[in-house]
């Protein structure tokens, strides 16, 4: 089972459209995870039905004021200042927690135990017969989003999976891309995609992950891109041209190899590019 994951240096360059467009053309069966969890927009496209959901929650801690001696260990040993050491007492700032445990590992008193504290959730439905949609969910006002990337993930998948990773190059971006056998890029021609595009480039290289690149909105401009490919020996996979139409489509909420088949060989073009590097991929593991 591979896992493509469809990303960007920036937000707006048409990451979830070339994710949502893929999964069509391809053989199924496909499960797309939408791994932007602080604004997922697959099920917008992909419509799933009959969707299932559940929670995702993080341990954090709950000091028993009876065991605490107030030592402060667990305020030192916390690298997120989710403890407090107020002298009299220690504070849980529950919002700051990142879950890992170090503080009932290091309490001397045996006083931090974990309770689960809801941070979003998952929804599972079915697009159609050969495609799944798994969705990830901030819940509004939470700042934690790697643990809902890495829930959406945990799920389990049928055949290819897409995965369509948040924008820039931060710890989402991190925990989406981590562990897929191909990254695709998607850029647009200006100077803020293609910086935001070298970016990526560099954090995927030092992740030591395979990945090419798609423009979107191609026209002038391109070259700076194509550089920015060779600077980086990377395969340019797609173009995907500036078209008024495309966008009345995407507005809509459809599918542009739906709405408009001329574009539908480009998509499936990607798509056998895609298998290419990943038969590479294989051959060199």
């Amino acid at each position: 089972m591979s896992r493509i994951a469809v990303a960007s240096g920036k937000g707006g360059t048409g990451k979830t459209t070339v994710a949502v467009n893929l999964a069509r053309v391809m053989p199924g069966p496909v499960t797309v995870m939408d791994c932007d969890v602080e604004e997922p927009n697959v099920h917008l496209f992909l419509k799933p039905r009959d969707a299932q959901t559940q929670p995702v929650a993080i341990p954090v801690p709950r000091i028993d004021p009876e065991l605490c001696t107030v030592c402060g260990e667990c305020a030192r040993f916390c690298e997120y200042n989710a403890l407090g050491d107020m002298r009299t007492k220690i504070v849980v700032f529950s919002e700051l927690c990142h879950g890992c445990g170090g503080c009932t590992r290091v309490c001397p008193e045996g006083a931090i135990t974990e309770v689960d504290r809801v941070i979003g959730e998952i929804s599972r439905g079915q697009s159609d017969p050969d495609i799944t949609v798994i969705t990830g969910r901030m819940n509004v006002g939470e700042a934690l989003s790697p643990p809902v990337i890495r829930a959406v993930k945990n799920q389990p998948a049928d055949g290819v999976v897409i995965l369509d990773a948040p924008p820039g190059t931060a710890c989402p971006f991190a925990a989406a891309v981590r562990g897929a056998d191909l990254v695709v890029l998607v850029t647009e021609p200006t100077p803020f995609g293609v910086h935001d595009l070298g970016l990526a480039a560099e954090t995927l290289e030092t992740m030591n992950l395979r990945f090419g690149v798609v423009i979107n909105r191609s026209g002038e401009g391109d070259a700076a891109v194509e550089e920015v490919c060779r600077r980086h020996n990377v395969p340019l996979l797609a173009r995907i041209p500036e078209d008024r139409a495309i966008a009345e489509v995407y507005s809509r909420g459809e599918l542009v190899v739906d709405a408009l088949p001329r574009y539908r060989d480009a998509f499936a073009e990607l798509e056998r590019k895609i298998n290419g590097m990943l038969r590479a991929v294989g051959a060199e593991s």
